[in-house]
């Protein structure tokens, strides 16, 4: 029989023996399958649903989770058979420096837009600048100079502007509204039309002014002060400005740093059309 510090021992070691033993916390590491001994890990599922299209990810997380494990399955299947030949391996290549590229730029664009360098862009674009005028017009369009001087003299007789420009303009987006192109900036229109605009006095019409689209007459209702738009008005367009120069920036660059040897010389451009180089 055992002595009473002897059960209390025995006891705590049959506890520890029983308890349930606890996973550890899943990781990118995790392995969740195992393909002819290669391991499948919760990491390579993790980074294919990140490639997978929006309408993919509206599945319930059980039955996206299963498909893609089941999709790495069959892929590491197929791929364990494949022949891999040039073009294949060639192919891999591109593809992973392509991407590779991707990501450096993607982090390049990312890390371009902060709140201090959207509102500096916006003090450079619009708070510390003249916004300029706005401007109200109408217009009528027709192919040829002689029918815009006749309808000029019609409306210097006194025919009405906006019925002459629902019967006969060929913009028949704006004809409809009798000719009416709403508020306007510098910069908005064809450079004649903008230039006739800026030349004239409210409430008159222009002699026939031609552009690409064809002789216009137009009538300027009114001019206003601008106003500039609010940060969050232009915000998409001040980030998309802020990315696209730190991406220009980042490829000149790393590619001015880079040893670059290019040894084509002799070598036909018509060459890359010859695929069967790469067929062996």
């Amino acid at each position: 029989m055992l002595k009473p510090a002897s059960r209390l021992g025995a006891v705590a070691l049959s506890l520890v023996l029983s308890a349930p033993v606890l996973a550890a916390e899943p990781s990118a590491e995790t392995v969740v399958a195992t393909v002819n001994g290669v391991d499948i890990k919760l990491g390579h599922m993790i980074a294919l649903r990140e490639s997978l299209p929006p309408q993919y990810l509206q599945l319930d997380d059980e039955t996206l989770f299963n498909g893609i494990l089941d999709q790495i399955i069959q892929q590491a299947a197929l791929a364990e058979v494949a022949e891999a030949g040039k073009r294949d391996e060639l192919f891999l290549d591109n593809q992973r420096r392509s991407y590779l590229a991707g990501t450096t730029l993607e982090k390049t664009a990312a890390s371009a837009v902060t709140d201090e360098a959207v509102q500096s862009l916006y003090d450079e674009k619009y708070a510390n600048t003249d916004p300029g005028n706005e401007y109200n017009a109408a217009h009528i369009l027709v192919s040829t100079e002689e029918e815009a001087k006749a309808i000029k003299a019609e409306l210097d007789g006194g025919a009405d502007f906006a019925v002459i420009a629902k019967e006969k303009s060929t913009d028949r987006g704006s004809a409809e509204a009798g000719g009416d192109l709403g508020w306007f900036g510098v910069g908005m229109m064809v450079k004649p039309f903008e230039d006739a605009v800026l030349a004239m006095e409210a409430g008159t019409v222009s002699d026939p002014v031609q552009s690409d689209f064809g002789w216009h007459l137009i009538k300027l209702n009114e001019t206003r002060a601008a106003t500039a738009p609010t940060i969050e008005d232009v915000r998409a367009e001040l980030e998309g400005e802020l990315q696209g120069d730190a991406v220009e920036a980042k490829v000149t660059e790393l590619t001015e740093a880079a040893k670059v040897e290019k040894m084509v010389e002799g070598i036909d451009p018509a060459i890359l059309k010859n695929t069967a180089l790469i067929d062996n």
